[in-house]
């Protein structure tokens, strides 16, 4: 079993569900969060946010993973931030899990 903590801008959420159910995750949580990057190291013409201090509206998903479907959770994820053509991305983590009941 692995937990699996999935990141994206809100407007990501159907896609994210869609990939869940794609890696066959039947049961997971999720909550809506603000995101924030500090982009005051960055010059203003990379910084698409046009000031320093950003939030976003922005989405977390959690859930325990089977170790089969990580690699294809995973799969799913690559794929779809590989066709974007935002600078936003589906973010993607695997923890192990040391005991589960």
């Amino acid at each position: 079993m692995k937990l699996i903590l999935i990141t994206a801008i809100a407007e990501f959420e159907k896609d994210v569900k869609k990939m869940l159910k794609e890696a066959k995750v039947k049961s997971y949580s999720y909550r809506d969060v603000k995101g924030f990057r500090d982009a005051s190291g960055e010059g203003v013409e990379s910084n698409w946010f046009g000031s320093e201090m950003n939030e976003i509206d922005s989405i977390v998903f959690y859930a325990f993973v089977e170790k089969q479907n990580v690699d294809l959770l995973c799969g799913i994820v690559g794929e779809f931030n590989g066709n974007q053509n935002s600078a936003s991305k589906v973010h993607a983590a695997v923890f192990s899990v040391e005991r589960y009941n």
